[in-house]
This record gives C-alpha cells, structure tokens and sequence, in this order.
C-alpha cells in the first residue's frame, strides 16, 4: 500500500501514475521479464540439447527430467493448488516449521540450477568438465558443485538473517527452475491451465473473505514463519540465539521495498511469473520449430509475409507486460491487492489467439503443434 504525505495535496490525486516509477514497481516489472525470458531461454537450450544428444545415440531415448503437463495435470493444478492454499491458512502454525525446512530444501536446489551457467562460466579455465563420483550420491562436474555450494551458502544465510534479498534470489531460483523443467504441450493444455488459474486467483483473492472472514490469499502471502533454528536453540535453552533468530518470510513472492517510500514495498507471487511463463515458453518453442520448419528445403514452406516476421514469443512478452501494468494501475488506484492473473491471462492469451488465427497456426498449436506431418505426395499431370 502507498502512503499518501498530507503536505502534497496536488500529488496525492495522481498518486497511482507516480508509484508507477517508483523503484519498487520498476524493479517488479524487469525483473519479472528477465526471469520469463531467461526461463523460456534455458528450457529451449535444454530441449536444443536433449535432441542433440538423442541424435548422437542413433535416436535412442534418454531419460529426461522435465515434466510435460497433460489435460487432466492442466485441470487439476488450480484444484490442488487451493487445498494447499487451505492447508497453508489452516494449519500454518502447526507446520510451519516444516513448511520452512522443504521450501529451503526446494529453493536450494532451485536456486543451484540458476546458478549453474554462471559457475560454469567462471570456472571454465580451471576444470575440463569432467565428472567427480561422489558414491551414491551420482558423479557431479565442478561448475554443478560450486553452484550447488553457493546456493546451500545463500539459503543459510538467509535462515540467519531473513534478508529480502536472499528471499528473492531463492524465489528467481525457484521461477527459473519451474519453467525450465515444466512444459506445455499445446495451446490448448496452456488456456485450460491458465483460465483455472485465473478463477483460482480470483476467487482467493475477492471472495475468500467472504467465506474465510480474511483474504486467504494475502494472509498466506505475507504471514511469516518461525525460524528453525531459533526453535532448534528454544529446544536446548540456547537464549541468545532465540534473540537473534529472526522470522521468516517464505520465498512464495518477490518482494521489492521502495528506495523513496519508507515502509513501502511492491510484492508479485511466483505464481504470476511462472504460470505465464510456461504459456511463453510453449510459443518460444514453437517460434524455434516453425524457424526449423522455414530453414529446411524439404518441407516446402513458402517464404514468410510480414505478419509471420513478428514471433508469437515477442507477441506474448508484450501482452505480459501491459498485463503487468494493468494489475499495477489496477492495485494503486483501488487500494487493495489484485488478482495478477486476472490481467496477465487475457492480455498474454487474447492477442496469442488472434496472431495464430491470422498467420493460420491456430488449429495446429490447439492440438499437437510439434508433430511434423508427412509432406502430401501429389502428381501434377
């Protein structure tokens, strides 16, 4: 929520355009962006590299870590993620030690998965690549181990100190990871996904109060949890460190303080970032098979027109951003928090429909987008 300062009056009436360039929102919208491009990015370099690899073996199958959504995954996501947002509400002070312990577990190894490059990046002149056997544990490379070590160095960290930055880098970690291992398989599976997850957002974000007598949602958002190893020292009456322990804030959103504005932050869930992206990551992969498809002789494809130089990847990104933009106009202006996905689906589905329709994609990317059909054989007399 923004502050209004009474000694403004002229500002206080166009206070929702002026917190659009606060450091705060400026810092939600890069990094969001960044975060879906640099995902969608990874996981098309993965794919890239999986068919590679399964080329190099004379096309025998290897098996692979990512995770490919069907109709029924699609449908039950929005319902598995209320009874979890239940749970959360319900029983947090229960498990939320629990919940503590597994999200720092999951960010760990998220967030080691998004330091990689850069670790494989810096080390590149010391190691040659290869593998270190570590027993059962399996056979790592250097870079794999470095990362691994600074992500397990930064969740510490962070359970010491509580600091919102190291929550974020864990929350990037846990976004970049989700959308490089999740795929869509075809439009369809994306809007069944997304529109379930709109009606999610928007009934635990509007009418949750109605039934709960508070915003699920928000409460579940922003409540912090106890620090483990402040109860670990509560447990062998250790009191100086129960002191020092501070309480945790679960890396379930980005949270973003004002540099202008004591007391002033910007907060976007993860949810706003990944589900989106899984969509942008769907069409970032279907612009790189259709560029396949054009750059092959054999398939006959005629040249593209200017509709078909603008990618459904660009298209989607923009839509992101103005989708972005309307939950934040949307957010000052009414004073309350609002339901991200209500904005960011229709402005990131909407123009992806009317794009496919035009360039003559859309029947194909509905159903089975990646599946190169046979070239008809006709003989002209």
């Amino acid at each position: 929520m923004t502050s209004s300062v009474a000694s403004h009056a002229p500002m206080s009436e166009y206070q929702w355009a002026y917190s659009l360039v606060d450091s705060s929102r400026v810092s939600t919208f890069l990094i969001s962006i960044l975060l879906i491009v640099y995902g969608s990015f990874r996981s098309l370099n993965m794919e890239q590299e999986a068919k590679q690899k399964q080329n190099e073996r004379n096309g025998q199958n290897q098996e692979s870590n990512v995770q490919t959504l069907d109709t029924l995954q699609a449908l039950c996501l929005p319902l598995g993620a209320s009874i979890s947002l239940l749970i959360m509400f319900f029983f947090f002070d229960s498990m939320q030690v629990l919940f503590a312990i597994c999200t720092a577990i999951i960010a760990t190894i998220a967030l080691a998965f998004l330091l990689l490059p850069m670790c494989q990046y810096i080390i590149r002149p010391c190691s040659d690549g290869t593998k270190i056997s570590f027993g059962i544990c399996g056979r790592f490379t250097a870079g794999e181990l470095v990362s691994f070590s600074l992500s397990i160095t930064i969740v510490c960290i962070w359970v010491l100190t509580g600091h919102w930055i190291l929550m974020d880098a864990m929350g990037m970690g846990l976004c970049v990871a989700f959308i490089a291992f999740v795929r869509l398989p075809s439009l369809k599976v994306s809007t069944l996904l997304l529109t379930g997850l709109l009606i999610y957002d928007v009934f635990w974000v509007f009418f949750s109060s109605y039934i709960f007598n508070a915003n699920v949602m928000v409460k579940v958002a922003t409540r912090p949890a106890d620090n483990p190893v402040g109860i670990v020292a509560k447990q062998f009456h250790l009191g100086g460190m129960v002191r020092e322990a501070p309480k945790l804030s679960l890396p379930g959103k980005l949270v973003f303080p004002s540099m202008h504005n004591n007391g002033h932050f910007s907060m976007l869930g993860l949810g706003d970032i990944v589900m989106p992206g899984l969509l942008l990551c769907f069409v970032l992969r279907y612009d790189a098979y259709k560029k396949s498809l054009l750059s092959s002789a054999e398939t006959g494809v005629p040249p593209p027109n200017q509709l078909n130089k603008i990618s459904y990847f660009h298209c989607s990104l923009i839509g992101y951003f103005l989708g972005l933009l309307t939950a934040t106009v949307s957010a000052e202006v009414f004073k309350a928090a609002q339901p991200a996905l209500l904005y960011l689906v229709p402005f990131t589905l909407l123009p992806l429909f009317v794009m496919a329709y035009l360039k003559g994609d859309l029947r194909r990317m509905w159903s089975e987008p990646f599946i190169t059909s046979p070239p008809s054989k006709h003989v002209e007399v």
